[in-house]
């Protein structure tokens, strides 16, 4: 009898340093899901900065080239045919 008592507390024993061992796993992941949380909003504000300053650098490569740079040449010609294209559109559909 005095066998199944000592099984029986080491039992109750382990059980019991699984719960605490299983509390505190439950509050690492807690702590783990909000420091996801925190990264994914921090992504999606650099995300956000990255196509801004994308815009600005294209803007600013545009800029350059109107005011005589050789270099984006090509590419500020392209957008303003691109641009002339889309008022061309917008003209035929006022006059429908």
């Amino acid at each position: 009898m005095s066998n199944l008592i000592e099984i029986v507390d080491s039992l109750e024993n382990k059980i019991s340093k699984l719960l605490h061992k299983y509390e505190l796993l439950k509050q690492k992941n807690n702590e783990l899901e909000e420091i996801i949380e925190e990264n994914k909003s921090r992504i999606l504000e650099l995300q956000t900065g990255l196509e801004s300053l994308s815009q600005e650098n294209q803007t600013l490569k545009s800029a350059n080239a109107i005011l005589g740079s050789n270099e984006h040449k090509r590419e500020t010609k392209l957008k303003i045919n691109s641009l002339i294209r889309e008022i061309d559109q917008c003209i035929v559909q006022l006059s429908e």
